[in-house]
């Protein structure tokens, strides 16, 4: 299929924006490689809130308002300079011997590379303390047309930074995002019908419950959302060779019951058989490095997934970039050891031996003389303690990054950093441990309110870190599954049967929907989903990109996959093309894609790239087109 005399400029303007945002890989680890280095050689004057020469290294953001490095460009850069020179009065550091020509090289390429920096780090002294218990918030008064509570701290929060608060969306807008944030589904033409002709109050929260009583449709959604966190998935590494165990069917199900979050939790760490897979991790072969054993990788994962905690650090050293130990890293692992577990250093081993602990100890201990099935039923009752405030805290931050596209804090996997709003952040945590940890409940609160149900915020410099201000809602990309799942809708070109091992409940009238179908969760990763950003979770994954790739936009534009796909669909849509109305085809394509009717314009030229009669290529062009619509492929 050769779209490229019809539709250039849209795939111009992908492939442009792609290739300015695509980077590789980096090779500097900062953690290890420039961390150590700015800690031992520049600490005692540009950090901990220390600007000797008004330079501050304590940040990326106070590095960069120094202009003393030019990103990318080591060799314009005064840093370098000053590292090199043989001016004794120039020379950095000062009053200290020079840095080898070895650490001035580190410092080269990751000035080369772009300054890639640990996210949400800081080297300053003055550092945010996240509490540990829950703190209960008292809610700013309400106000004229602001009742919800989310609403009103957002209000207060508004006022006190002086941000106007975003329009509301229209209801066509609204019933796409929240399809697409609660099922990840666009919605259909049923949907959209029915929430025009109920327009009496509370017709909104009726529409989120609809969705969210679609039990299969939820799951389906969500179980992308923890694959990614709990590193599962249908085949891979370790599951050939029976070094990794699938947690599909236990999780499938435990989404479709709604299974309160503490319960769900707590099955997980102390398991039956059907979830054990996670607690087991990947079993690598061969001989592999101290910090990847299945026991460091317990301690690695459930700090990450549960806490927002990066324990990668510290399984190897105590960490450059937190506070937490060695000893912390490997006390968690203990606690799921089969033997003595001898703490290692750098890969090195150093005669002593691991003793069972939580990571907050005042919370409770860990009796080291429990059998194993013992301490994780302990370790299960410690982590889901209400007077645990960071289990919910890290839940409801990635819930909210997930439907808001940033977190209340920054990265969402350093829960120490502080929220942008520490009331909003307690007020939630506090109402799902209210609500017996029942996510959906908690998903209908936040999409119940107007913060939730207004336009994207569009702000001309973006803030980051302690200067950070909510201006609203960001702009998401659909995800690999959600791309698609929308082009499968389409067109009906789903798979037959999912190859997840799951159980799919009946269709049955509980919640009948229009196009039910297999979705790209439950199936392999194909080249296209790959592309896209689904990973090969061998690793946590809590976040996706968010950028888009020249590899991605090169399948888009002509990538087989997707050709084949739209092919497919074009020929399904056209079974009998001697009765097709090409005027009506396109109006229904606009509306099941876009929730709108295709302009004038846009009719016009639809119909004429479908020809007359309309045919099986002109058709996919066509399909291709709206996909490629950012308005298409973007959450607003």
């Amino acid at each position: 299929m050769n779209r490229w005399n019809a539709l250039t400029a849209v795939v111009a303007i992908v492939v442009c924006s792609a290739v300015a945002a695509d980077e590789p890989p980096s090779k500097i680890d900062f953690s290890h490689d420039i961390a150590p280095l700015i800690k031992k050689h520049c600490g005692k004057c540009h950090t901990g809130g220390k600007r000797e020469g008004s330079l501050s290294l304590d940040t990326r953001e106070d590095l960069l308002k120094s202009d003393s490095v030019v990103p990318g460009k080591s060799a314009a850069s005064e840093l370098i300079q000053r590292l090199t020179t043989n001016d004794a009065e120039e020379r950095m550091p000062a009053k200290a011997d020079a840095l080898s020509a070895k650490d001035v090289d580190r410092f080269r390429a990751w000035i080369d590379e772009g300054l890639p920096w640990e996210p949400g780090f800081t080297f300053s002294t003055d550092r945010y303390i996240a509490p540990l218990r829950p703190r209960r918030v008292e809610l700013p008064a309400e106000r004229a047309g602001v009742s919800h509570p989310i609403d009103r701290i957002v209000a207060a929060y508004y006022d006190e930074h002086g941000v106007m608060p975003p329009a509301p969306l229209d209801d066509a807008a609204f019933a796409r995002r929240v399809s697409l944030d609660t099922v990840g589904l666009l919605p259909t033409a049923s949907d959209l019908t029915a929430m025009a002709a109920d327009q009496s109050p509370g017709y909104r929260e009726r529409f989120v419950e609809r969705l969210l009583q679609d039990r299969r449709a939820y799951a389906d959604h969500w179980i992308t959302f923890w694959n990614d966190l709990l590193r599962n998935d249908y085949r891979g590494t370790g599951y050939i060779d029976g070094g990794r165990k699938q947690i599909s069917a236990w999780l499938y199900q435990s989404l479709v019951d709604n299974k309160p979050y503490d319960r769900f939790v707590r099955e997980l760490i102390r398991p039956n058989a059907d979830a054990e897979g996670f607690v087991l991790g990947i079993k690598w072969r061969g001989r592999v490095n101290a910090s990847q054993t299945v026991e460091v990788q317990f301690s690695q994962n459930v700090s990450q997934v549960f806490f927002g905690i990066n324990m990668k650090c510290a399984s190897c050293h105590d960490s450059f970039i937190d506070t937490w130990k060695l000893d912390d890293a490997y006390g968690l692992a203990a606690v799921v050891a089969e033997q003595p577990l001898e703490i290692y250093r750098c890969d090195k081993a150093t005669g002593r031996f691991a003793a069972p602990r939580f990571l907050w100890p005042e919370l409770g201990q860990i009796d080291p003389s429990l059998p194993k099935a013992a301490r994780l039923e302990r370790l299960a009752e410690l982590m889901t303690d209400p007077q645990n405030g960071r289990f919910a805290r890290t839940i409801v931050n990635r819930v909210w990054q997930r439907l808001m596209g940033r977190g209340l804090v920054h990265p969402v996997d350093v829960m120490a950093n502080r929220p942008w709003s520490e009331d909003l952040l307690d007020y939630l945590a506090n109402y799902l441990v209210d609500s017996h940890y029942d996510l959906k409940q908690l998903l209908t609160h936040i999409l119940s309110s107007r913060t939730y149900q207004s336009e994207c915020a569009i702000v001309e410099v973006p803030s980051s870190g302690d200067d950070y201000v909510f201006h609203g809602p960001e702009v998401k990309r659909l995800s690999a599954e959600e791309f698609i799942d929308a082009i499968w809708q389409l067109t009906g070109t789903a798979p037959d049967k999912p190859v997840a091992p799951v159980s799919l409940p009946a269709f049955g009238a509980e919640t009948p929907r229009e196009q039910q179908f297999v979705r790209a969760s439950l199936v392999f990763c194909d080249e296209l989903m790959r592309s896209l950003g689904r990973p090969n979770r061998e690793q946590v994954v809590t976040t996706r990109g968010e950028v888009l790739t020249t590899l991605q936009a090169l399948d888009l534009a002509n990538g087989a996959v997707l050709s084949a796909t739209l092919e497919r669909g074009a020929a399904n849509l056209l079974k009998d093309s001697s009765s097709v109305d090409a005027g009506k085809l396109v109006r229904s394509l606009y509306l099941q894609a876009l929730s709108r009717p295709p302009s004038a314009d846009e009719l016009a030229t639809a119909v004429e790239l479908l020809g007359s009669p309309p045919t099986v290529a002109g058709l996919a062009d066509v399909l291709w087109a709206i996909t490629m619509l950012p308005e298409f492929q973007l959450v607003r």
